[in-house]
């Protein structure tokens, strides 16, 4: 099983907490996001684990290699130089890799702290293509991208999402691909590779398959995660979600 961690940006929102490292650096309990991923992925089965790097590439490189190495996992670094760019870069850049994928490829965003019953939700879903959704989310001090289900199905990924749906829930940012809907996913990134595309994010690709109905779901509220995207939640992942995460023999 091959899982993809895409962490090229800057994450600019964090200001200082981000002045001199990486995100996917900060400490959460002695370990970094990048190894909390690594040790969840491992934990989960995933034999390799590729990280799409950009910002902050030599940090970044030798943190691969240090977690590679002590955890004794497959990590592979795959670079964006264009990641001051669109997001849909960074997914262009990993193509080649996907499309070699089966039967299913894992696709993570870098900023998320969760527990591993997350991706055992998603790899045992039933859905040969599913994206996670928490209905417990909030919108008062961020923008999460909501995804409404209607008839049991995702029919749309987007923020600020308005109308009417059987439940609504915020996606957690990670997603199984059936290698069947992989090359609709190729198709789609391409398609915006040159010109406006370059711009995009990710997210429109994925936007894009949804509207397709390819994506089934799995509701993962109540299983204790977080996103990483301001000051503000790097407190909260530290004083409310990781002490949910830790074990006795963490």
């Amino acid at each position: 099983m091959n899982a993809f961690i895409y962490a090229a940006g800057r994450a600019a929102r964090l200001g200082d907490l981000v002045k001199d490292r990486h995100k996917m650096l900060l400490e959460f309990g002695g370990r970094s996001l990048l190894e909390w991923h690594v040790l969840r992925l491992k934990e989960a089965g995933a034999s390799t684990i590729h990280v799409i790097t950009g910002h902050q590439r030599a940090q970044m490189s030798a943190a691969i290699h240090a977690v590679a190495t002590q955890h004794k996992a497959q990590v592979v670094e795959i670079y964006n130089p264009d990641y001051s760019e669109g997001s849909v870069l960074s997914m262009a850049v990993s193509l080649r890799k996907l499309e070699s994928c089966s039967p299913f490829a894992l696709l993570l965003d870098g900023d998320v702290l969760y527990d591993t019953r997350m991706l055992r939700r998603l790899i045992d879903s039933p859905h040969r293509t599913a994206l996670l959704i928490d209905r417990g989310y909030s919108a008062a001090d961020d923008d999460p991208v909501l995804v409404p289900v209607v008839g049991g199905r995702p029919v749309d990924f987007v923020k600020r999402w308005r109308g009417e749906a059987d439940q609504v829930g915020e996606s957690i940012g990670f997603f199984k691909v059936d290698e069947a809907d992989i090359p609709a996913l190729v198709r789609e990134t391409r398609s915006r590779e040159k010109g406006a595309g370059r711009m995009d994010s990710y997210d429109d690709v994925l936007r894009a398959l949804v509207h397709r109905g390819i994506f089934g779901h799995e509701d993962v509220t109540g299983i204790p995660w977080t996103e990483i995207d301001f000051p503000q939640d790097v407190d909260y992942a530290k004083e409310k979600i990781l002490p949910q995460l830790l074990k006795p023999n963490d």
